[in-house]
């Protein structure tokens, strides 16, 4: 029997092969492109935002084989996160960037043709995304990332890449910043010069307080000198009466560091208490 019908039965094992090879499979979460000798011709399950989901042609299609070859493409979408990078803001802070952006492919012709594969066209996206986040960070301080301007960076960030990923069919919904921080020993080193310039300020004040406080006393000194002269002018019995009992205040106070006097009636030092200070 396999003698007989060995011709018909390898014929149609071929048939088989062929008509397997012809059959192309699209699940709903991506898309496929059919590339016919290098050039993409058409698309199959194609993202379409304004057709609802499961009504874009995903299921079973046909290809012609060895002339065309079938490249799938996502149209979820999709993760692009950029490792740690250094980037030097305005106030020329050299920032440790982390961040992550969301994207979707919207044209997979024009991926495949700028980009080839979705491998590459990443690969792209990312150094787009690095270029972006420096140029727009660079114009901008460290402590504005720390306010609420910050939203508005991020959505200038996100338009502008967007601009640029359009060129690779790919559009742009999301860019977030997860860290922003300063390298390892910046930021002690940012305390300390805080510090220092804390301390600076501090004894420029303290200073200017030493300086006010001893022109505030001569002039107090000088006051009181110019009043005492004018006392003594005007009744110098009355004004050495007066120094006199200031006199006798200080040496005979009560007190732990008091001492015992000894002096003769006639002491110069007594003449208050003599005949009315004559």
């Amino acid at each position: 029997m396999w003698e007989t019908h060995k011709s018909s039965i390898i014929a149609a094992i071929v048939a088989l092969v062929v008509l397997a090879s012809t059959i192309v499979t699209v699940p709903e979460t991506h898309q496929a492109v059919v590339i016919r000798t290098g050039e993409p011709v058409r698309v199959i399950n194609r993202f379409d935002p304004a057709q609802p989901f499961g009504s874009t042609g995903a299921g079973i299609s046909f290809r012609i084989p060895i002339i065309e070859s079938v490249r799938q493409v996502d149209r979820r979408v999709l993760a692009l996160d950029l490792e740690r990078r250094e980037v030097l803001a305005n106030d020329q802070q050299r920032l440790q960037v982390d961040a992550y952006a969301r994207y979707r492919i919207i044209d997979p012709v024009l991926m495949v043709r700028s980009a080839g594969t979705p491998e590459q066209l990443q690969t792209a996206l990312l150094q787009i995304m690095n270029s972006t986040l420096r140029q727009e960070l660079g114009r901008r301080t460290f402590a504005s990332l720390l306010t609420p301007e910050r939203g508005a960076v991020m959505t200038q960030i996100t338009a502008n890449f967007d601009r640029q990923a359009r060129r690779y069919g790919a559009q742009v919904l999301d860019v977030r910043i997860k860290r922003a921080d300063l390298p390892e020993g910046t930021l002690q080193a940012a305390f300390t010069r805080m510090e220092s310039n804390r301390r600076a300020t501090a004894a420029t004040i303290r200073a200017a307080g030493n300086r006010d406080a001893r022109i505030i006393e001569a002039n107090a000194q000088a006051q009181a000198a110019n009043l005492y002269a004018e006392a003594f002018n005007k009744d110098p019995a009355f004004y050495d009466f007066y120094r006199a009992m200031q006199s006798y205040r200080t040496t005979f106070a009560p007190g732990e560091r008091a001492s015992s006097i000894i002096l003769s009636p006639d002491n110069d030092y007594l003449r208050q208490f003599r005949n009315g200070g004559q």
